[in-house]
């Protein structure tokens, strides 16, 4: 499945290089085309807030996007990793898991054992 990601301070970007060969395209303006299932995945700005450019991208593909996921920081308490949360609320999208910073190894395989649970058929 492909997977969709923003990134900004570099966290996401090195979430993404510990997967295991995925197909990834990256958000930059959110005008970008998934053209097929994919799995959104984020960076949470503000106070919780999704990015913009992430917004748009969804708002434009979100026939195509299966979950999401988002990083965060703890420090920021109820606002940890909320872009995930105001985009399931906004489009019904699964949240799939939520990360710290670059996240470590027990996250990757939660992500992508979520990525994986996707692909199945659905009975």
């Amino acid at each position: 499945m492909l997977i969709v990601y923003a990134s900004r301070t570099g966290n996401v970007e090195r979430f993404v290089r510990k997967l295991p060969a995925p197909r990834l395209l990256q958000i930059r303006t959110g005008e970008e085309e998934a053209g097929e299932p994919c799995v959104l995945l984020t960076y949470t700005t503000g106070l919780g807030q999704v990015p913009h450019e992430v917004e748009r991208f969804a708002r434009r593909n979100q026939a195509h996007i299966r979950a999401v996921a988002a990083s965060g920081n703890r420090n920021w308490g109820s606002n940890y990793a909320k872009a995930a949360d105001q985009l399931a609320a906004a489009y019904g999208f699964e949240v799939i898991h939520k990360f710290e910073l670059s996240g470590r190894a027990e996250d990757v395989a939660r992500f992508w054992e979520g990525v994986r649970a996707l692909a199945l058929p659905r009975a």
